[in-house]
């Protein structure tokens, strides 16, 4: 075990002096109070570590001595239901790992033969992740396998002879580096989105299962607030929530917040099936930069189980942060706006391990990647976001104004996009909607056309447009409130199934194509906003709930008859023309 004697430290930065053989990246435990870092440099004689706790009280001449391992956190059963510091330590259990026994049921025999990451076992469990499995660069015969029964956390349940001879003995955890990505099989296309219950994204800029995604957006535009209602809605197996830096009231919030949710699939607590990862402002920068290594791999650990994960980082905005400060005491050569020159990789480290997979095991799994952008200002040309954007399909990019007006989700339409929207479009058809594509294009060809009309607005009045253009203006706001506004707090609209969101946008669409041809007979954009069924379908998310999809065909019917009954208006009479006045007096 190699050794070293610190020479100067400021703050997390510690440089040091050895007498031993160190790696980079490797795991170190620094003073008396063996506190945890991670060697980020090292020279011939000299390296530099950033420690994971407070450094006061630390002095030249305190010892650090190295682990010979990489920087890891230990995966196994157990893991779900709790909230841990950003090097997976249990913060509601005094910092202690998880306890407790668990009922073991074994899946293979003595004589076996194992490729890595093989399903060996399951254990009891109320959540889904519940196999036991090996570590991914193990394999071989299988010498022992306990029998079903009891067992403890450090209890080997296995012991397996590899192909160059060794055994290793199989416990229920196994430990991981936090910095390297974990194998897989095969990674598959992305091709199917993770509906997330909100119509604004499921229709206009939906993600793929297994995508990456960024929530850009200013102070108080709803970013947390739209990050829980995806972890509560989301169709993801496994919720990761890591909170990487935010503000300590923010975190708090969340912290106070998320045990008392609802699995509404299941009516059980929504923590049974996620994990929260806190790492507040106030709390040592270095290891708010390593929380979101141990949330991701963690959240590949329960990928590699066949489950799908949804992992929500708030915000990568704190962790550029925090990488920003090591890299200035570290007196490296700063790039823009003060960030360091490699921002731009490790942000494609982090979100290039999102993935739908075929895991070791065999069975399908997904990695869904969200992390939220706090740009300053809300400037979306600050080099975090604008490096984000590098590498995610999916910009949400929420407006301070929309949300200043109650507008939720306020995501502004015209500064979002969805790369692979395209590849979603057979998955729509199988749900019911074989037009969806084209229909997600006119809605977003009519919103930037409302948003130019509303720049005229300004300048001439609304009434002065022609009555297209005043149309135009009313349809994008039927499309406003009918489909993209939804309440978070609502009972019944708070989530929006594919089924549900495929009725809603066909009947906006049919009253677009009515009112249209109603204009061409003569009526008024004025006679079309004061029909019954306007309002109708404005409130139809509320009127309407997941049960009820079926009332949608009345709905539809109203429709129909009412545009149909929908008369131009009667021409007023033209008045008599002077001369023609003239003779009627003299005839008089």
């Amino acid at each position: 075990m190699s050794q070293a004697r610190i020479t100067a430290i400021a703050g997390p930065v510690l440089h040091a002096v050895v007498s031993g053989p160190f790696l980079i990246g490797e795991a170190v435990e620094v003073g008396a109070a063996r506190l945890p870092g991670e060697i980020i440099r090292l020279e011939a004689d000299t390296f530099v570590a950033q420690v994971y706790e407070d450094t006061t009280g630390l002095k030249p001449g305190d010892r650090v001595v190295g682990s010979g391992l990489p920087l890891s956190v230990p995966l196994g059963p157990g893991l779900l239901g709790h909230i841990y510091d950003g090097l997976l330590r249990r913060l509601d259990d005094d910092g202690q790992s998880p306890p407790g026994r668990w009922f073991f049921r074994p899946a293979v025999r003595v004589g076996d033969r194992l490729a890595p990451g093989t399903v060996i076992g399951e254990v009891d469990g109320s959540a889904p992740a519940r196999l036991c499995l090996l570590p991914p660069l193990v394999g071989g015969e299988v010498l022992a396998i306990a029998g079903p029964g009891p067992t403890d956390a450090d209890q080997s349940l296995a012991t397996v002879r590899d192909a160059a001879g060794r055994e290793h003995a199989i416990t229920l955890f196994h430990r991981w580096p936090v910095r390297q990505p974990r194998p897989v099989a095969q990674r598959l296309p992305a091709d199917a989105p993770l509906v997330t219950g909100q119509r604004i994204l499921d229709t206009l800029f939906p993600v793929a299962l297994g995508g990456r995604a960024a929530i850009p957006g200013g102070f108080g535009t709803g970013k947390t607030v739209l990050q829980e209602t995806l972890a509560k809605w989301c169709h993801a197996d496994i919720i990761v929530y890591v909170g990487c830096g935010e503000r300590g009231n923010e975190m708090a919030e969340v912290l106070e917040e998320f045990p008392r949710l609802t699995d509404p699939r299941t009516g059980r607590a929504l923590m049974e099936r996620t994990l929260i990862i806190a790492n507040a402002s106030n709390m040592p920068v270095a290891a708010r930069e390593a929380s979101v290594y141990t949330a991701v791999t963690v959240a590949e650990y329960f990928r590699d189980q066949g489950l799908h994960v949804a992992l929500m980082a708030d915000s990568t905005s704190r962790w550029a942060e925090a990488l920003r400060e090591v890299s200035g005491r570290l007196g490296e050569l700063p790039g823009e706006a003060g960030y360091p020159a490699y921002l731009s990789s490790r942000l494609a480290e982090f979100y290039e391990r999102a993935a739908r997979v075929q895991a070791l095991c065999g069975r399908e799994g997904s990695l869904t990647l969200i992390g939220a952008v706090s740009p300053p200002g809300g400037d979306f040309s600050e080099p975090v976001t604008s490096h984000t954007k590098r590498y995610v399909g999916c910009f949400w990019g929420l407006d301070r104004e929309r949300a200043q007006a109650r507008f939720y989700p306020a995501i502004h339409p015209l500064q979002s996009y969805a790369v692979n929207a395209g590849r979603f479009a057979p998955w729509w058809t199988a749900h019911g909607n074989d037009n969806w594509l084209r229909q997600r294009e006119k809605l977003l060809a009519l919103l930037e056309e409302q948003a130019h009309l509303e720049r005229m607005a300004r300048i001439v009045g609304k009434d002065a447009l022609p009555a297209e253009q005043q149309l135009t203006l009313l349809a994008a706001e039927l499309v406003n409130e009918a489909l993209l506004r939804q309440s978070a707090f609502s009972p019944t609209d708070r989530y929006c199934s594919a089924e549900r969101q495929s009725e809603m946008l066909r009947l906006v669409m049919r009253f677009i194509t009515l009112a249209r041809e109603a204009l061409a007979r003569g009526a008024t954009p004025e006679q079309m906003a004061t029909l019954p069924i306007h309002r109708r379908v404005q409130r139809m998310g509320e009127e309407i709930g997941e049960d009820q999809i079926a009332r949608f065909a009345a709905l539809w019917q109203q429709l129909e008859r009412e545009f149909a009954g929908l008369a131009p208006p009667v021409a007023p009479p033209a008045p008599p023309a002077a001369g023609a006045a003239g003779q009627r007096t003299e005839a008089a």
